[in-house]
């Protein structure tokens, strides 16, 4: 089962890291490359335990959907969500969120497992790994310019 684990420093307080971070609209807006968008479940606002959202979106080429769970909630420190129906055989995300100085370490820690048995590890290591890899960091650095950068999201993830 493959691994993948990011860290990130963001010029940010905590609380506005962990509230982007699980904002729908902002994920929407992270994940623009492939054209993501909540289409049940939470589908807009500040996801919470226990929440569900159903996400589409393309990805290799392929329009999929996925639904995931938020199972724990430590706020403002941590959040893991977990994949109840989608491509994968299964995953579970873990956002962590640590205080260092004046702003944030958010890292993500990203555990799945592809279907399709030897078929899925060979997916795995010819490209899914890598792009998933690619899918966190590029969803992070988009985190860390919109919290160092863009007042009017603070200000909403102040407000919820």
């Amino acid at each position: 089962m493959p691994i993948i684990e990011h860290e990130i420093h963001i010029n940010a307080p905590i609380h506005i890291c962990f509230d982007l971070a699980r904002d729908v609209d902002v994920h929407t807006e992270t994940t623009a490359k492939t054209n993501e968008r909540a289409i049940a479940g939470v589908t807009t606002g500040l996801m919470e335990n226990g929440d569900t959202v159903t996400w589409e979106a393309v990805h290799l080429g392929v329009r999929q959907r996925l639904t995931a769970k938020i199972m724990k909630m430590d706020r403002p420190h941590k959040f893991t969500d977990v994949m109840v129906k989608g491509a994968f055989h299964s995953f579970t995300h873990t956002h962590e969120f640590v205080e260092s100085g004046t702003g944030t370490i958010m890292k993500d820690t990203f555990s799945y497992k592809s279907p399709f048995g030897v078929i899925g590890k060979i997916a795995d290591r010819l490209f899914l790994e890598k792009y998933m890899t690619n899918f966190i960091v590029d969803r992070a650095n988009e985190l860390k310019r919109i919290a160092e950068s863009n007042p009017d999201h603070i200000k909403i993830a102040n407000t919820n």
